[in-house]
């Protein structure tokens, strides 16, 4: 089917006891805006709206969905209700505060609080082959206390990417823009596509869902750490599965950072989970660890492509 742009809410849209200023972000999944509360304190409203179930015309307040989506739709929206009922529960200054959830227009809103700053994504196409060792173990760290907050209880985030990192203006990480319940709509809903992003997702979010679990989430940490190295997503998981064309980082960065940071990156992008971190503190504990800098560079390595210096690496050690 062929995707649909759906039309935002018009600015001044007064929405329960929120005023609609203008639109964040849209996606295939849902409308991000800037509104501001009842005392007049700007807040991130999210609007469930898959395009590939619902359509808003310019000018439209209330979605119009087909007869044949009704029911796809329905269900996708009591999973964001459930989602924001979730988060709500959290509190921690790593991950998004949900502040309110409502229906209304046929739909269901989520309230969030509103932080200044940029995505990871915008950092690292700002600074790209710039980032130091510094800044990622500093970011990765804070980050992870609050993956561990969402971890214990009972949630994945399963959508983990350098555009669902923001940056406060001091660069402390907050978790934004959850997928678990996207994935809860593809186990009954076929027609609600896959809304993970290649290069980020792990091999479980190409059908082996029983076996998600935090390492799922773990290896999209590993996948973004090693964005931060190479500016671009690694190969998707899919693709190494048939043939794994990935250069390890303990390889592509030698010298350039730690061998203790590389090979944690290559920890969590192992295709197997049960070979990653099985829960984030394994994880956190070895990148707190002080790294020894890495060594100068060689001007010449004997072994050319990169399976040839991984042997030659793995001999010397």
């Amino acid at each position: 089917m062929a995707q649909q742009a759906n039309h935002p809410l018009p600015t001044g849209f007064r929405l329960e006891e929120y005023v609609i200023e203008r639109q964040l972000s849209l996606g295939g999944f849902s409308i991000v805006y800037l509104a501001t509360d009842a005392a007049d304190k700007p807040v991130a409203i999210k609007e469930y709206l898959p395009n590939s179930l619902a359509l808003r015309t310019e000018g439209g307040i209330t979605p119009v969905i087909s007869q044949e989506h009704l029911g796809a739709f329905r269900y996708g929206m009591k999973c964001f209700f459930e989602e924001g009922r979730s988060l709500a529960k959290l509190s921690h200054p790593n991950v998004v505060r949900v502040l309110n959830f409502f229906r209304a227009n046929e739909t269901v809103y989520m309230v969030m609080q509103y932080e200044q700053g940029r995505t990871l994504q915008e950092f690292i196409t700002k600074h790209k082959n710039h980032i130091s060792e510094r800044f990622i173990r500093g970011v990765f760290t804070r980050l992870l206390n609050g993956l561990r907050e969402v971890h214990s209880n009972m949630l994945l985030h399963l959508d983990i990417k350098p555009s669902n990192i923001y940056l406060r203006t001091d660069n402390s990480p907050v978790l934004i823009d959850f997928g678990a319940a996207r994935q809860t709509l593809m186990n009954d809903q076929p027609i609600l596509k896959p809304m993970y992003t290649p290069g980020f997702a792990s091999p479980e979010h190409y059908g082996a869902r029983k076996e998600m679990g935090p390492w799922s989430d773990i290896y999209s940490i590993g996948a973004t750490m090693y964005a931060c190295l190479a500016g671009s997503p690694p190969q998707p998981a899919d693709a190494r599965q048939q043939r794994d064309e990935l250069v390890p980082a303990m390889l592509r960065w030698e010298g350039q950072y730690s061998d203790q940071l590389l090979e944690i990156i290559d920890w969590c992008l192992n295709l197997n989970h049960l070979y990653r971190p099985q829960s984030v503190l394994s994880l956190q504990k070895t990148l707190v660890t002080p790294a020894t800098p890495p060594a100068p560079r060689e001007e010449e390595r004997p072994a050319e492509n990169w399976i040839g210096r991984l042997v030659d690496k793995l001999r010397t050690k």
